[in-house]
């Protein structure tokens, strides 16, 4: 018997994206190795030290735990250079708008991640960046705010409001003006979009959220193949200690392997319930690209692979009505996050943060992977609670 399979065997090239969220990031198939990668219990490592030379050093820097789940994100967002874990999506973003320049200019979505939005508004507020906020949908005026600006954010579609932006278009348009261009990709996955591919220099997850898929840690990540960036970035994750557990890491790896069978299922779910709920008498509008009717949906369709598994939804009644949406839900989850097995609802005006611009009536679905006809039932009857 041969001791060790040749790399070529290991790992084909021009895998499908649900082939690599299960082949990416194993170890080495020597003779009687795991076929999972371990986890690494340790603070220090063995050497002299020298982290510019590639040493492991200390558990500030690196960790073996980290390296399959970096290497398997990277290849799923064509990225040529490993991706990089963090503790949190929030770290994840706080390590991007690092990026800036003292002073600098940032143009982001009106309806981005309120995390985001509060980050570079606390930010703006201390006078270390000028914040330009627009509607992402509008490519226009997207392009009007981009003269002297020197990072423009990206979220499509954003959160929660579920507008698509028209990326290549304002990345390249960005890069014109001089500016970097990081993409949240979190609602979308690399498996719906991977905005590398139209120019964006940074992309950044909440890895909490689809790629863990288990509502059982808290982690983000950051991608990038420019090596200069990357290098920034691993000098603010390793100076700010926003640094990824071994195990939560191990544990976001282990959630990818299902990405796929994930998404399908409730990608599925979410264009059905989307559908009917366009028809029910006790909605009054319903956001989601998948949908003929939704305003973003031909530039979707033009650049994702999938619509995703958010439906965004604005109750007849106002925020009272609303709210007794979410008090009468007995499958579907009343909490935040998204993006787990499990179906979540909430009212997104609940947290103060969250933009005015956002209905107070409007309630977020992400659809989880139960079945569908379950998740109706409980949404119908739900519905008919708050109608009266």
């Amino acid at each position: 018997m041969t001791d060790a399979f040749p790399a070529a065997d290991r790992h084909p090239e021009n895998l499908a994206p649900d082939t690599v969220v299960v082949s990416a990031g194993r170890p080495a198939r020597t003779h009687d190795a795991a076929v999972n990668p371990p986890v690494v219990l340790s603070s220090t490592f063995v050497g002299r030290g020298e982290v510019e030379h590639g040493d492991r050093a200390y558990g500030r820097y690196s960790n073996p735990s980290w390296d399959p789940f970096e290497e398997t994100l990277a290849e799923l967002e064509g990225a040529r250079l490993p991706g990089l874990v963090f503790a949190s999506g929030l770290a994840a973003v706080s390590a991007a708008i690092s990026l800036l320049p003292a002073g600098g200019v940032l143009v982001m979505p009106q309806h981005s991640y309120q995390g985001s939005l509060a980050v570079a508004e606390q930010l703006a507020a201390r006078g270390v960046l000028t914040l330009r906020t627009v509607d992402i949908a509008d490519t226009e005026a997207v392009k009007a705010q981009l003269p002297g600006a020197d990072m423009l954010w990206l979220e499509s579609p954003t959160n929660p409001m579920l507008e698509i932006a028209e990326l290549k278009v304002l990345t390249d348009a960005a890069h014109a003006a001089g500016a970097l261009v990081v993409a949240d990709n979190t609602f979308s996955t690399p498996l719906g979009q991977r905005p590398l591919e139209s120019g964006a220099d940074v992309v950044l997850h909440s890895v909490t959220k689809y790629l863990a898929g288990h509502s059982d840690v808290i982690l983000g990540a950051v991608v990038t193949s420019d090596e200069a960036l990357r290098k920034r970035l691993i000098e603010h994750r390793s100076l700010h200690g926003a640094i990824a557990g071994p195990f939560e890491t191990w544990l976001a790896l282990r959630g990818v392997r299902t990405l796929a069978l994930r998404i399908e299922r409730s990608q599925a779910t979410a264009a059905l319930l989307a559908e009917r709920l366009l028809a029910h008498p006790g909605i009054e509008a319903v956001r989601y690209p998948g949908l003929p009717q939704d305003p973003g949906h031909e530039r979707a369709k033009a650049q994702m692979d999938g619509f995703g598994s958010i439906i965004a939804i604005e109750v007849k009644g106002g925020e009272e009505a609303a709210g007794t949406v979410v008090d009468a839900v007995r499958l579907w989850v009343p909490a935040t996050s998204l993006g787990g097995v499990e179906s979540l609802i909430e009212r997104r005006r609940r947290h103060v943060n969250e933009p005015a611009s956002v209905p107070e009536n409007l309630l977020r679905l992400s659809v989880g992977i139960e079945n569908a006809e379950d998740l109706w039932a409980d949404l119908a009857q739900a519905l008919e609670k708050a109608r009266g």
